[in-house]
This record gives structure tokens, C-alpha cells and sequence, in this order.
């Protein structure tokens, strides 16, 4: 059968893992598609730098030039952003070529128009490394699972921040010195703010969400709240309740809607999510009929991630030469009522409340009165020994209560002159 040619877009570390996987394994792509999968183009703003050894391709810095190519067929575009990848996708649908992607940012914001230019031309696309590198957790929502109904999904989904998180819990260390060190080894980037503030989380939610309960769901839907803030006491604190603390992509149907959050949460040390560690992603997933199932692996990565975009290259091969049924946009659905995603604010759930304050008689009674004024109820106290009266950590945790109680209580215990910050609250997730 005849062989079909892929343009790559993009030579960094997610295009470089993509090229090398197909060239060295060539033979074998070739033996489960039963035609030849070959690279016919390269682009890279450094083409010139790359020593790749690709046989005959076209090398070139100008990308339009892999777009307008006559014999390539699959455009993977690997270069991220919102901006030229965006120029790039949308010229390869006019030119009716296919499309690979990677792209989480872009199809959290735009996937929706996207997927339906490219049904209108009649062209496949395909994401599935947007989202957790090299867990197929697309094809699993999509295909897997497709005749379940899911009611909750968890996730941990950006590495960097796990990565983080397991170091201080680890070792103790600050998060300054844990971030300098994710960067020193390539796991977060020189400006981190996408992955400690959760803003590349809350884009992978946005698409696993809309293929997971068949909604329209962009960034904005998505209450978001990053790591800066958790200190090693807080791990301690967190030990002494049974629960660790990660960075929790949450998307949980109520009878008024779909809640979605990303934020750092207590879950207990029991839980499957508890022992996923290091640069690792994982999602949980609950179903009405077929309950729970799990799924694990490398979040990022060149190799990991390129394996995802190499699996879908082969998909799409596969399309173009042996043809294929009309795709469903998994953006394409309506608000549907009872998914329609509804404020953070109405969640109901246990909470940790951590403070740091200078310490002096009556300040636990201040709280609690506090908390007793918003129907909040007090479960527990935690003190650990501190030798600093000018910065005294505690814990309360509270009984179940909705977050915009919560929200209430610390805007009204943030006037005290005692605080030697705002007081650190975090969801203690129990349905995990």
C-alpha cells in the first residue's frame, strides 16, 4: 500500500522525541499500518542546528513551506503556543492536509472551531498528546470507556508541580529551592508560572472534561489555584491527618452541575492518586456503570509524549489510506443542563485552614467564632511544636461546608492583626 508523509512543525523536545521515534522505528510502524510511514519535511526555527539523519526531507525555517508541500499528507504541528500554531493548524485544514497535535493551550481555547473547520474539509485531526504525554487517556474517554457514564474524574496532570510537591513532602525543602531544582534538571521551565499556577493543568482539564461528560467546557469554566503557597508544615500537618497534598484536577457532576477545579488538595494517603510521585500524571476515573478505573504513566517528556503523537500519526495514516467514519468533535456538544459547569463556590467538602500568626492569648477562640458566625464546625486543632511565638503555624480543619462559606470565613479572618499572612485553605477531598 502506498506510504503516507508527515511534515513535522517543530524540533524541540516533543518534536525531536516524535522524529526520533519514527526513524528508529521505522520497520515496525511499517509492519502494524502495513505501509510506510515516512518523514517528508522538517521545519525548525533552527533547522540549520539539527543533525537529525532523516534520509531526502525537506529542511526548511519557514513552516508554510511544509504546509503547501504536495506530498506531504499529515501536518504535526509542534511548536505550542496559541499564536503561530494556530496560523499553522488553520493553513493545513485550508490546504486539506491532516493534522497532529500536541497542542493543549491552543485546544483548551480554540479546539472546538478548530474540530469543526477540520470536519467541514473533510481532513482527520488528532490530540491525544495535549493531554498526560504517554497515557492514551483520549482514546480511553473516547473509545474505552465510551459506554459508561462518567460522574467524577481526578487527575493529577502537570508533572512539574507534582514533581515539586513529592520533593517537599520528601525532603522538606522550600518550594524556592525545589523550583530551582525542577529547573536546573529540565522539569519546569525558566518562567514556571503555567505549571506552579496551574494554568497548563486547568488547560488539559478543559479537554478531558469535554470528552469525559460530553460538554462544552473552555479555561474560563475552571476555578484555578496554583502551589506557591504550600510550605513542608504543611505535608507534616497533612501526614498527621492520613492525607498527602497534590495539585488535583477535579471535574465532579452534583445534581446543579459540572464543578471543575484545579487547586492543591489533602487526599488521603490510601488513595491510588496518593502514590503517584515525582514527574508522573495520572487519572482517576468514576463511572455510573462500570465504576472505577485508573490510569498511569509519564506526563511529559520527548519520548513519552512522542510516542502519543507518533500513535496518532499511525491513526491517521490508517484513516487516510483505508478511509474512515464521520469524527465527532468532542467539542461539539450544547450545554446540556445538568454538565453545565456551575461556580466552584457551591462545592461542598471538608477543609484544611492553616494560619500563621503571632502568637498571643484568644486567637483560637477568635477563629472559631468566625467559623461559628458562617455555620462552619470545627472538627480539629493541630500544633506542632514551634519555637517561634513571632510566626506560630496551626491547623483547624471543619466539617463539610460549602466553599463559599469557607470563602466568607477567611475574608472575615483576614482582618485580624494577628495574621502574619492570609490564612491557606485547601479542599480535604474524601470521594477519591
Amino acid at each position: 500500500m502506498q506510504e503516507v508523509n508527515v511534515g513535522i512543525i517543530g524540533l524541540g523536545n516533543v518534536g525531536s522525541g516524535t522524529l526520533a521515534i519514527l526513524t528508529e522505528n521505522a520497520e515496525q510502524i511499517a509492519l502494524k499500518l502495513g505501509f510506510p510511514l515516512r518523514v517528508k519535511a522538517l521545519c525548525s526555527r533552527s533547522i540549520g542546528a539539527k543533525r537529525e539523519t532523516t534520509g531526502s526531507v525537506l529542511r526548511t525555517g519557514d513552516w508554510r513551506e511544509v504546509v503547501a508541500h504536495p506530498e506531504v499528507d499529515i501536518v504535526a504541528e509542534l511548536v505550542g503556543g496559541t499564536t503561530a500554531a494556530r496560523e499553522i493548524i488553520d493553513a493545513a485544514i485550508a490546504h486539506k492536509k491532516s493534522v497532529v497535535t500536541a497542542n493543549k493551550e491552543l485546544m483548551a481555547q480554540c479546539g472546538a472551531e478548530i474540530w469543526d473547520r477540520a470536519i467541514a474539509a473533510g481532513i482527520n485531526l488528532a490530540m491525544e498528546a495535549s493531554v498526560a504525554g504517554g497515557i492514551p487517556i483520549h482514546t480511553v474517554l473516547r473509545e474505552g470507556i465510551s459506554g459508561d457514564r462518567v460522574t467524577t474524574l481526578y487527575g493529577i496532570l502537570n508533572g512539574t508541580s507534582n514533581y515539586i510537591l513529592t520533593e517537599i513532602e520528601k525532603h522538606g525543602s522550600s518550594f524556592d529551592h525545589v523550583l530551582k531544582e525542577a529547573q536546573r534538571l529540565g522539569y519546569a521551565e525558566a518562567d514556571p508560572s503555567a505549571d506552579v499556577d496551574g494554568y497548563d493543568a486547568r488547560s488539559k482539564l478543559a479537554i478531558l472534561a469535554a470528552l469525559a461528560f460530553g460538554e462544552k467546557i473552555t479555561p474560563s469554566d475552571i476555578y484555578t489555584e496554583g502551589i506557591r503557597r504550600i510550605l513542608p508544615l504543611d505535608f507534616l500537618y497533612a501526614h498527621k491527618l492520613g492525607h498527602t497534598i497534590r495539585l488535583i484536577c477535579g471535574a465532579h457532576q452534583t445534581p446543579s452541575g459540572l464543578i471543575l477545579s484545579v487547586r492543591p488538595a489533602l487526599i488521603p494517603q490510601s488513595t491510588i492518586l496518593a502514590g503517584v510521585q515525582g514527574a508522573y500524571n495520572a487519572v482517576w476515573v468514576r463511572g455510573k456503570y462500570g465504576e472505577d478505573t485508573f490510569y498511569y504513566g509519564r506526563g511529559a517528556g520527548a519520548a513519552p509524549t512522542g510516542v502519543a503523537v507518533v500513535s496518532d500519526l499511525m491513526r491517521v495514516a490508517r484513516e487516510i489510506r483505508c478511509g474512515s467514519p464521520e469524527r465527532v468533535s468532542p467539542f461539539a456538544h450544547e450545554r446540556l443542563g445538568e454538565y453545565q459547569p456551575i461556580p466552584v463556590t457551591l462545592q461542598h467538602s471538608a477543609y484544611y485552614l492553616r494560619f500563621r500568626v503571632v502568637d498571643r492569648p484568644g486567637i483560637i477562640a477568635s477563629l472559631a467564632a468566625v467559623l461559628a458566625d458562617k455555620q462552619i464546625s470545627l472538627e480539629a486543632v493541630l500544633q506542632l511544636p514551634s519555637d517561634n511565638p513571632r510566626d506560630l503555624p496551626f491547623v483547624i480543619t471543619v466539617e463539610p461546608t460549602s466553599e463559599q462559606s469557607i470563602r466568607e470565613a477567611l475574608a472575615q479572618m483576614s482582618e485580624h492583626d494577628f495574621l502574619v499572612e492570609p490564612p491557606l485553605a485547601m479542599p480535604m477531598e474524601k470521594s477519591l
